[in-house]
């Protein structure tokens, strides 16, 4: 079994900061590129951050400045860190990797089951 655990949300004021872990675990062969999506209620789930096998890495621009993500592939983990954060900023973060379980299979997308951020005074 493939699976993605996230971990690091939390409630936190405005202004604060909190570290996004998602470490990916199981039949995995290479992951080609892992990202952070969220999902604020009542809307739909977004693209926060990606990172690419080759290391380039793609932000939204509400959180450029603010939010880094960063991988270790020698632990199959992809972080999210997330400074000066904002009301707007609440919602469930969820991880996403593409990967090949085995040698000559299909790349396939796996999902973490989220993590709730809550920025709130």
């Amino acid at each position: 079994q493939v699976q993605l655990v996230e971990s690091g949300g939390g409630l936190v004021q405005p202004g604060g900061s909190l570290r996004l872990s998602c470490a990916a675990s199981g039949s995995i062969f290479r992951i080609y590129g892992m990202g952070w999506y969220r999902q604020a209620p009542g809307k739909q789930r977004e693209l926060v951050a990606s990172i690419s096998s080759d290391g380039s890495t793609n932000c939204q621009d509400s959180v450029k400045g603010r939010f880094t993500i960063s991988r270790d592939n020698a632990q199959n983990t992809v972080y999210l860190q997330m400074n000066s954060l904002k009301p707007e900023d609440t919602a469930v973060y969820y991880c996403n990797a593409l990967l090949s379980r085995y040698r000559y299979t299909s790349r396939e997308n796996y999902w973490g089951q989220g993590t709730q951020v809550t920025v709130s005074s």
